[in-house]
């Protein structure tokens, strides 16, 4: 799933994501003839209503979760298929299998999961018959220690989702101090992305494109525009004649193009508009690889403070 399924459903997301990410421990809901005892299951409130899941699930299936339960050190043996373009996740989804988009309850089958967290309720019914189905909405929490509260609550791996926490923290340390007297402590950040439409978009801190690794992690400012209208919503969408309006003094761009025919970029980078952006004449306009940035999950974040860092000191 790539930007357009983002922007047609974030309506739906962002009005109704207040999720009640609290577990608490109960009595066992499972049917009468589950023998699991009552310190094996406990109930996981979700907007769907509350859920008896495993205390220490050991089996775990996805659609869009891998990295955020990679990152507290739970198991992953399926996901969607995003995971594995996710170029920071290749080696610990090694043996992990696609059960596709939406999610094939049949391949979930098969995998015998004692736990499934899916983001999109698409066959929910169906994937409940299988395995205990938690549903989380896309992007509920507002940054990525949120997250790693949810998934670590989730999977009762609180101390690795604090340990996270911390490696986090030190990546953002380091890349700061790097940054030190290469930027202006002025300078404005910006994240855009542009499609194989030519439509183009403004990005805040919790849309992915890099957002919580630019704003969170390294706490660069955007400009005030995007303070305003922007950084409170996942993204934007803007015409190109006004991309000027929304310009930072450093500019950060990913192409979603699938087909990797080059035009949207090509047609930008002939403009008069393009040409006149400051970020361009000063040579701080950067085009990120869209598979690299497109996630925002808290491995991925911690590996794009370091390629951001990077980006900014070359």
């Amino acid at each position: 799933m790539h930007l357009h399924k983002f922007i047609g459903r974030w309506a739906i997301f962002t009005a109704g994501a207040a999720i009640l990410a609290s577990c608490s421990s109960g009595e066992n809901n499972s049917s009468a003839d589950n023998t699991d005892s009552e310190e094996e299951t406990r109930t996981y409130e979700t907007e769907k209503g509350e859920v008896s899941i495993p205390s220490d699930p050991e089996t775990i299936v996805t659609d869009y979760y891998a990295g955020e339960l990679l990152a507290v050190d739970a198991d992953v043996s399926g996901s969607g298929p995003d995971a594995f373009s996710n170029p920071f996740l290749e080696e610990q989804l090694n043996g992990a299998k696609n059960v596709g988009d939406p999610v094939d309850p049949e391949e979930v089958l098969e995998l015998d999961p004692d736990l499934i967290v899916v983001m999109y309720d698409d066959n929910y019914e169906q994937l409940s018959e299988i395995a205990p189905t938690v549903h989380i909405p896309y992007n509920p929490d507002t940054d990525v220690q949120e997250t790693l509260d949810t998934f670590g609550e989730l999977t009762n791996n609180q101390t690795e989702a604090e340990d996270f926490k911390e490696t986090i923290e030190e990546t953002a340390a380091d890349a700061k101090e790097r940054l030190e007297g290469t930027i202006d402590e002025d300078d404005t950040f910006g994240i855009y992305e542009l499609t194989e439409n030519d439509e183009l978009y403004v990005f805040g801190a919790n849309g992915g494109r890099g957002g919580q690794a630019i704003y969170n992690a390294l706490d660069l400012n955007a400009p005030e525009k995007i303070q305003e209208e922007v950084m409170g919503e996942n993204a934007q969408e803007i015409s190109m004649e006004v991309l000027e309006e929304y310009s930072s003094d450093h500019m950060f761009m990913t192409v979603y193009d699938p087909e990797d025919t080059g035009e949207s970029r090509e047609n930008i980078q002939e403009s008069d508009i393009w040409a006149n952006l400051e970020a361009v004449q000063n040579d701080q306009f950067y085009f990120l690889d869209f598979d690299t940035y497109y996630p925002y999950d808290p491995i991925s974040v911690n590996e794009q403070i370091d390629l951001i860092a990077d980006e900014l000191t070359e």
